[in-house]
């Protein structure tokens, strides 16, 4: 279960593996280099897909931003200069594209229509508690707890990676986090009431 660390405080599941994107793989990606794309979209998707989730909210519409994302690197992989955080400058674009989805849709739909579905998937969380303990995260933490917390919890980023991409201090991102994990454990352990 990938969020047993949130009730227990202790992981159950491995954590994905930490890797090293090479800045290479831009300016292969902007040669139309297909191997070197489908290697940043691996080593990638899982972290993005959890980023863009963090603020939409909505498995749906986070794959279509993701896939956008995805489809806005391959165009401007060329214009990717090297500043060694290669993540931060995905993260910028699926902000962006995240940011322009907010804009664009009119009337805004109640957040609470996108959890009526019984048969809502996520790519990464397939147990059924882990869904509900997403569900409330999604629902009770504010927009920076979630990204914290799910980029922590499902995509195995490391805190000080998340405090470079925040560029806060590490101390700020560990306050938050575990200020995240007791509003979760609070909300769960109340049996879902939230004050």
């Amino acid at each position: 279960m990938l969020f047993t660390m949130i009730i227990d405080g202790e992981p159950t599941t491995p954590r994905p593996k930490q890797c090293k994107i090479e800045e290479s793989l831009f300016q292969r990606i902007g040669k139309d280099d297909r191997d070197a794309f489908e290697e940043l979209y691996r080593l990638t998707e899982r972290a993005v897909y959890t980023y863009v989730l963090s603020m939409v909210k909505n498995a749906d519409d986070t794959c279509d931003i993701v896939q956008e994302t995805y489809l806005k690197i391959r165009a401007s992989a060329h214009l990717y200069i090297p500043q060694g955080k290669p993540l931060a400058w995905i993260f910028t674009i699926a902000r962006n594209l995240t940011l322009s989805y907010f804009r664009s849709r009119k009337p805004i739909i109640d957040i609470g229509e996108c959890w009526e579905e019984d048969n809502v998937t996520y790519s990464y969380v397939q147990d059924p508690t882990d869904r509900i303990i997403l569900k409330s995260a999604l629902e009770i933490l504010g927009e920076e707890e979630r990204k914290i917390l799910l980029l922590h919890a499902v995509s195995g980023l490391k805190h000080r990676e998340i405090a470079k991409l925040f560029k806060l201090p590490l101390s700020t991102i560990l306050s938050r986090y575990q200020r995240s994990i007791q509003k979760l454990k609070k909300y769960l352990s109340e049996g879902g009431v939230f004050d």
